[in-house]
């Protein structure tokens, strides 16, 4: 049995972080609750989950006194330790909160010696500061996913031409019983010898065999450029799948292709009642209420990739029956807004994207995901390589949480996008940079 010593932005990133260190015990220091207190007051994501807290903090002190221990649902204890540490570590310095959470932890490790102290933080500079008093420090990993161990969608099997023959000629191809295969991955299927004849295809929701594609040769002016553009194309236009996360770095077409399917599936099929394209509004500088203006000219900056692409889509499609993208916007057929409009919302009937999801925590990912009704499809597109978040990194974003955990449901498809195709130069910048 353990001592963990949490941070406040622990708290912040996941509210459920309490519960998610099993039979041991949880201490926060009297500094942390002054904190969420001060955060609980923000309109933010992060203001939400100090309430969420705060809450649940209230609920556990129902039990008994949060000074002694209150048990959790989980086994562990928890309390909450206010007292001065008795011998302050020496060089801590100042009367930061970090380092005042710093010798608390030090204290309980001296007072308890039988049981391991180790202090949990998101911040990097406070669990050097540990390391350099001997104290156990780890980030918060409960939600993290490491890149290289991120689901890719796709896989390739070689097969002899006799069953190459029969999936083409039977529209489906029996998978043997290992590996095991996940349903709605891609597979390119080649014919060995010197021939090498690829087919592309998918496995089949059940997961026991395989299937061919949909023909994708021209969706709203968009013809596929390599294999992961005819895979993502596949599953942005099949009803069966509601849920499909398109990750690959800039230039890549992720967000082209998500637009395309979703005028082809709102405008031409009329399968759903209007496109919604939404983004998270990081900023890189002032923050969205400090823009002058009415609230569409606010969010214009971080729109503005979006209506290029819609701007692109009409411009392939000038002269065709389905008017230009601005008419379509000011019908509401297309509606682009700011993520943060979207809590407390339900969405029916509508296809949705979510770009830039990246971003995202995987509260909010989860909080996204359980706004979609009935006959609605959403889209997460992604680049963790590129992140504004300050609060997220490449391991404990949304987007990879959502891939991770939706991995092989039959409701689901994931496609990473590796060729850029936005232009020569593009390419070589996302790669050499």
């Amino acid at each position: 049995m353990k001592n963990y010593v949490l941070d406040t932005n622990v708290l912040l990133h996941d509210p459920n972080a309490l519960l998610n260190f099993e039979d041991n015990h949880v201490l926060l220091p009297i500094e942390v609750i002054e904190e969420v207190d001060k955060f609980k007051r923000e309109t933010s994501e992060r203001g939400q989950n100090a309430r969420t807290v705060s809450r649940r903090l209230d609920g556990l002190r129902a039990q008994g006194s949060l000074a002694t221990g209150v048990p959790l649902p989980n086994g562990g204890t928890l309390r909450i330790i206010f007292s001065e540490p008795s011998k302050p570590a020496p060089l801590l310095g100042g009367g930061s909160v970090d380092s005042r959470i710093l010798s608390h932890a030090l204290a309980v490790r001296e007072r308890e010696k039988s049981r391991p102290t180790i202090l949990v933080t998101k911040d990097i500079n406070l669990r050097l500061k540990a390391d350099v008093y001997g104290l156990p420090a780890e980030d918060y990993e409960t939600d993290q996913i490491n890149l290289k161990d991120l689901y890719t969608g796709m896989f390739e099997w070689t097969v002899t031409p006799a069953k190459l023959a029969d999936f083409k000629a039977q529209g489906h191809l029996a998978l043997p019983s290992a590996p095991r295969r996940h349903a709605n991955q891609y597979c390119s299927l080649t014919e060995e010898g010197a021939s090498k004849r690829t087919v592309l295809a998918r496995v089949d929701p059940s997961g026991t065999k395989l299937v061919p594609l949909q023909d994708v040769q021209n969706v709203w002016g968009i013809r596929p450029k390599n294999r992961e553009q005819h895979f993502a194309l596949d599953a942005l236009l099949d009803d069966g799948i509601r849920l499909v996360t398109l990750m690959g770095k800039a230039g890549t077409g992720k967000t082209l292709l998500a637009l395309a399917a979703g005028l082809k599936k709102t405008i031409t099929d009329r399968e759903f009642r209007r496109l919604v394209v939404a983004r998270p509004t990081i900023a890189m500088g002032k923050e969205l209420g400090f823009l002058p203006g009415s609230l569409e000219e606010k969010l214009s900056p971080w729109m503005q990739p979006i209506h290029d692409a819609l701007e692109l889509l009409g411009d392939l499609n000038m002269g065709r029956e389905h008017g230009r993208t601005g008419d379509l916007l000011r019908s509401g057929t297309i509606v682009v807004e700011a993520l943060s409009y979207i809590r407390g919302r339900s969405i029916a009937h509508q296809f949705v994207i979510v770009d830039e999801a990246q971003n995202l925590t995987p509260l909010e990912a989860k909080t996204i995901l359980t706004r979609v009704g009935q006959g609605a499809k959403i889209i997460l597109t992604g680049d963790p390589y590129q992140i504004d978040n300050p609060y997220v990194d490449s391991a404990s974003n949304g987007f990879n949480y959502v891939v991770s955990r939706f991995r092989g449901q039959a409701l689901s498809a994931h496609v990473e996008l590796a060729r850029g195709e936005r232009s020569e130069l593009a390419e070589l910048a996302a790669n050499i940079l």
